[in-house]
């Protein structure tokens, strides 16, 4: 599918939605994904927390992880210090790819993140399809099960930065921090559970992946700078994770998909989001 004239940024990350992102769209400013672009560049060149990583059948998820890989190297291409915060079922996804990794465990509390933000002390935090606590107090994947035994609790970190540190939450289905900003409105006419979590700025898309390349979209055609990645290096980098064990989130299989998107579509999604820039 090409761009038309009138397609926007946040238009061609909406593609293909079945999953309510295309109904929330008419709760959100046009250009959301601009807006939390500009204030990513408002930020004072020092340290990101980039959280991601969702739990599936045993692995981490294929959504979630490129697209902060991506928006991590141009948050570093522009300034930034960036540090990807996940857990142990991304093991060895980052390393090698010039990028800082933190591993949190699944028994972190409170204090562990007060004494983490010490230490980095972010100018922003971004979570890209990361789990986060519903009104339950529990951690759900789609189909409304727990994760909670499998999730290290990243939304603590948004929790605690919100009104201090800037936050930007990246979601696709309801249930990611972020999603607390439209909870009323995802459990009136998505009839689901959503995450309670708020951020500053949320970004939505069909996919979270898509989401974050919206983001690094206008980052590049804010600044000038190239910092947008090529289809083939996106596709590389979900191949090596899949090799790894990732899984595709809602076909559960092994697979070299996203959200039972394939490649060809992946490469469709990229490819407008290039020529919009």
């Amino acid at each position: 599918m090409k761009q038309t004239e009138s397609e926007s940024i946040e238009d061609i990350v909406l593609r293909h939605s079945g999953r309510g992102m295309d109904i929330l769209r008419g709760y959100k400013t046009d250009k959301y994904a601009e807006k939390a672009a500009r204030t990513i560049l408002g930020w004072e060149r020092g340290t990101v927390l980039l959280a991601t990583g969702f739990y599936v059948a045993g692995f981490a998820e294929t959504d979630g992880p490129v697209g902060t890989l991506f928006l991590a190297k141009a948050l570093k291409n522009l300034g930034f210090r960036p540090v990807i915060l996940t857990d142990d079922f991304c093991k060895g996804f980052f390393e090698g790819e010039g990028i800082e990794v933190l591993y949190m465990s699944l028994t972190a509390d409170i204090d562990w993140c007060m004494e983490t933000l010490g230490k980095f002390t972010p100018v922003g935090l971004i979570s890209i399809e990361r789990c986060g606590e519903n009104s339950a107090r529990d951690y759900a994947n789609m189909r409304g099960v727990s994760i909670r035994a499998t999730t290290a609790a990243a939304d603590l970190f948004f929790r605690i930065a919100l009104g201090i540190v800037p936050t930007i939450g990246v979601g696709d289905g309801g249930n990611e921090i972020g999603m607390g900003n439209v909870a009323d409105i995802i459990e009136e006419k998505l009839s689901l559970k959503p995450c309670v979590v708020t951020v500053d700025e949320l970004v939505i898309a069909t996919v979270s992946n898509w989401g974050a390349y919206a983001i690094i979209a206008y980052l590049e055609k804010l600044t000038g700078e190239k910092v947008f990645m090529d289809f083939e290096d996106a596709r590389a980098f979900i191949k090596k994770t899949v090799d790894m064990g990732s899984v595709d989130g809602v076909l559960k299989k092994q697979i070299l998909s996203v959200d039972g998107f394939s490649m060809e579509t992946e490469k469709e999604i990229i490819d407008s989001l290039g020529a919009a820039i």
